[in-house]
């Protein structure tokens, strides 16, 4: 590396504890109210009631019995990356209901518990070894009785939480009930005529007890974590200050052997993606729908919201008017209008329904209306054909046949509202062969087949295999190189100002300061960036200071940014897609970007936007749903917010980052197919929609090559299909690998040449041993001194995206123009 380099080499232990804690170097807990007020009315409007026979809304003045020790050991967000952030401070279930005022908590049961929990404080474990949940404090029937007869009704609240490196598991803690849990359930249940059952999760867990149990328990309320504001947002839920917001982003089935992806997750060495585009509600509509506890998009308030559609299809539209309307008498509330639209099977098979489009409602008065338009594309409509059975591989197509439309609340009471046929077969957009498994890793995946009675059932086909030559691609791709000029003088704030070309200024760099354009500063929390960043990229040499580059500091995450300060703690993502309400995640995102401003960060590395292919992945807390539309749409609104700020968000992790166990050597085998109508069109849209300034790579292999490799994903997908600017970073670390069609090219090389823009944090972690080494030479410079090897234009290239995003972020621009002053002065 360059000897100007800022950054002391760490040890594998130093580095792990870089990661694990950001520490605390400040004491301004100042919090943007309005930003607070939007994280405790996102937490709400993401609350899903799976369950109610009128005990909730909580009456005013009701005696109110709190179970549970996660009443004070709230989990407000899950782990690692997404959720260590230092708040300034966090609500608990149990203070949130005594601040509302609006019922009384039983003052005995709450002091058992405080004693007991300052007696018994939970283990906070260690990065990565986290607790999943907390051990319940021992509670005998006669004082269950005792309370249930001085106290109206009864509050349980039940947590878990995973993370980053920390996978759910199919145990009693994790996926299922504890023996204690069941116990207290069994003996509120027993002597409680209304129980009620809090959910303080960052992901679907096993519910199928609620059958058990029937109507002894009278509510359930999804809470997910809601960050520092969610306990808040709960005892507002509970006791009718807000109404409960949320839709399900998931399936919630009756058993996790139900769900597709069972046989095919958490393998150490690779995911065989078996189910193929049948993903979530696809699959259970279409195979399972007896096995589904609660469909995907349900959820329910405190009033009854009608819906009324009618649809009109045109020759490139479909547009669907819904009248919602609140027929209650007591409750406001908003509904979530759900488009769905059943294709024929024609030769590639599709699944029972698919979403096509979305909007949900103000908050609605009694005996208010509103009426919405949702439109969508029949364009959107269409399947890829990865193996060219339609005639037509490698092209999104519209096969011919009836779709049938439908609107309703959730996917499974959705009604026909429309239908309209297609005459013939209709090519939407011909692309070529993309990330296709390798012929040695063939496999065979779902289909739709049907029985003689015309049932669907599942059938099993060969998937489609790599036909295309990666190297004679590469081979073909030209990428003009400028004349190198030596130092002309140019500052970056020359260009900036219009006095100079970003050419001028790219061609007069050196070997070294292109080289350093393309990896981070080394390690995290960079001397150069707010103390606790991620990492720094950009300026982060003395002689690209010298030419007016400013460092640019990233952070994480999800959740809140993560630094050595204070800084708030959002909702989790489960929370905010469950919300259904891009226009609300937006303006938080929108606060949230403030905030970075003046936390001196330039990139959030947000949202996390991968598919909940399977319950037990740890990050699911961070991640939206098992729908790519859901996804997007509510990854868009997240870039939007926060960019408004004039700083960047980076959606990550790109692609298919759906399991953490072995994560950086995990290969994802997906037909291309499913990888490009589920596990990349969230991306796609959110890239259409928001126009991200960087995007993060993910650890794993994608049918045999990395990510951060993976030039047909960054380069023919990424760049030349959806037209991304961007500049594409590497997650933390990646694996040192030689291209196998260009042996001169290896490592950063290798990345460089596929537009993976910039390794981070910058230096080289082995996972294997352990060890890691920020002072390895870097295979970038070797490669572009030989004759087979990388090219100065394709470094160049690399340069230039770099450089306009510093170009692009307001707020890096009067850092600029001082720089290029300051220099100007001195010289």
């Amino acid at each position: 590396m360059n000897s100007d380099s800022t950054t002391p080499s760490l040890s594998a232990g130093e580095q792990e504890l870089a990661q694990a804690s950001t520490g605390l170097v400040d004491t301004d807990t100042f919090v943007d109210p309005e930003l607070a007020a939007l994280c405790r009315e996102s937490a709400a409007d993401g609350a899903v009631l799976l369950r109610n026979d009128e005990t909730l809304p909580l009456r005013e003045s009701a005696r109110v019995a709190l179970f549970g020790r996660v009443q004070i050991d709230y989990f407000a967000v899950g782990y690692g990356s997404g959720g260590d952030v230092n708040a300034p401070y966090s609500w608990n279930l149990l203070d949130a209901l005594r601040d509302g005022g609006r019922v009384t908590v039983d003052a005995e049961l709450a002091a058992t518990y405080t004693r007991w929990c300052e007696e018994n404080p939970p283990d906070e474990g260690t990065w990565a070894n986290w607790p999943r949940y907390f051990e319940e404090m021992p509670l005998e029937r006669e004082a269950v009785r005792a309370t249930a007869a001085r106290t109206d009704v009864a509050v349980v609240v039940i947590g878990r939480a995973a993370g980053e490196a920390r996978e759910n598991t199919l145990d009693k803690g994790s996926y299922y009930l504890t023996d204690d849990e069941r116990a207290l359930l069994d003996s509120v249940t027993a002597e409680f005529v209304h129980t009620v059952v809090v959910l303080d999760c960052g992901n679907v867990i096993d519910l199928a007890w609620l059958e058990e149990y029937g109507d002894k328990i009278s509510s359930v309320l999804y809470a997910w974590q809601g960050g520092m504001e969610g306990a808040r947002a709960i005892a507002d839920v509970l006791t009718g200050v807000r109404v409960p917001g949320g839709r399900l982003t998931d399936t919630i089935a009756r058993h996790y052997a139900d769900y597709p992806s069972a046989p095919n997750f958490g393998g150490l060495e690779h995911n065989v993606y078996a189910e193929d585009i049948y993903v979530g509600y696809r699959y259970f509509e279409t195979f399972a729908p007896d096995a589904v506890l609660f469909p995907f998009g349900f959820g329910l308030g405190y009033s009854t919201l009608d819906v009324a559609a009618t649809a009109d299809v045109g020759d490139e539209d479909v547009t669907v008017t819904a009248r919602v309307s609140n027929a209650g008498t007591e409750h406001p509330g908003a509904e979530v209008v759900q488009v769905y639209v059943r294709a024929p099977d024609g030769q590639l098979g599709k699944p029972a329904r698919s979403l096509a489009t979305v909007a949900k409602s103000r908050q609605l008065a009694p005996g208010e209306s509103e009426t919405l338009h949702l439109t969508f594309p029949i364009a959107s409509l269409a399947s890829y054909d990865d193996s060219g059975v339609t005639g037509h591989r490698s092209a999104y197509v519209l096969e011919a046949g009836e779709y049938t439309v439908f609107v309703g609340t959730d996917v499974r009471s959705a009604t026909e509202v429309a239908s309209f046929a297609l005459g013939e077969l209709r090519v939407v957009e011909q692309l070529s062969e993309a990330c296709a498994p390798a012929i040695e890793n063939a496999f065979q995946r779902m289909t739709l087949d049907r029985d003689d009675a015309g049932r669907a059932v599942v059938g099993w086909e060969d998937v489609p295999t790599r036909q295309a030559s990666r190297r004679e691609r590469i081979q073909g791709r030209q990428v003009p190189a400028l004349e190198p000029t030596g130092d002309q003088d140019i500052m970056l704030g020359d260009v900036a100002e219009g006095a100079a070309t970003l050419d001028a200024f790219i061609a007069q760099l050196s070997h070294e300061d292109l080289e350093a354009l393309t990896r981070g500063d080394l390690v995290m929390d960079s001397p150069l960036g707010a103390p606790g960043n991620a990492g720094v990229f950009g300026g982060i040499t003395a002689s690209l200071r010298a030419k007016g580059v400013p460092p640019i500091t990233t952070t994480d995450g999800p959740s809140g940014i993560r630094l050595s300060a204070y800084a708030s703690l959002l909702p989790c993502g489960a929370a905010l897609a469950s919300t259904w309400n891009a226009p609300l995640v937006r303006r938080l995102a929108a606060r949230h970007g403030a905030e970075m401003v003046r936390k001196g960060t330039h990139v959030l590395l947000s949202p996390g936007m991968n598919i909940h292919r399977d319950p037990l992945c740890g990050r699911n807390f961070e991640y939206f749903s098992e729908d790519p539309l859901v996804t997007g749409l509510i990854a868009a609104a997240v870039v939007a917010g926060v960019q408004e700020a004039g700083v960047a968000a980076c959606p990550k992790h790109f692609a298919c980052n759906n399991q953490e166990t072995n994560r950086n050597l995990n290969d994802s085998r997906v037909s291309e197919r499913a990888l490009r109508e589920i596990y990349l069109r969230g991306f796609q849209i959110c890239l259409t929609q928001a126009r991200p300034h960087t995007l993060m790579t993910s650890y794993n292999k994608i049918n045999g090559v990395w990510s951060h490799y993976n030039d047909e994903l960054c380069t023919r997908i990424l760049r030349e299909e959806w037209d991304f600017e961007g500049t594409v970073i590497t997650d933390w670390w990646m694996q040192r690998a030689v291209d196998p069609d260009f042996p001169a090219v290896s490592d950063d090389a290798y990345r460089v040449r596929a537009q993976v823009d910039v390794f981070m944090p910058g230096g080289w972690l082995d996972h294997a041993s352990g060890t890691f080494d920020a002072t390895a030479a870097s295979s970038l410079l070797d490669s572009l001194a030989r004759p087979d090897g990388i090219t100065l234009g394709e470094v160049q290239r690399t340069a230039r995206t770099v450089l306009e995003l510093v170009l692009a972020l307001p707020t890096l621009g009067e850092e600029i123009a001082t720089r290029s002053r300051e220099v100007r002065s001195r010289t």
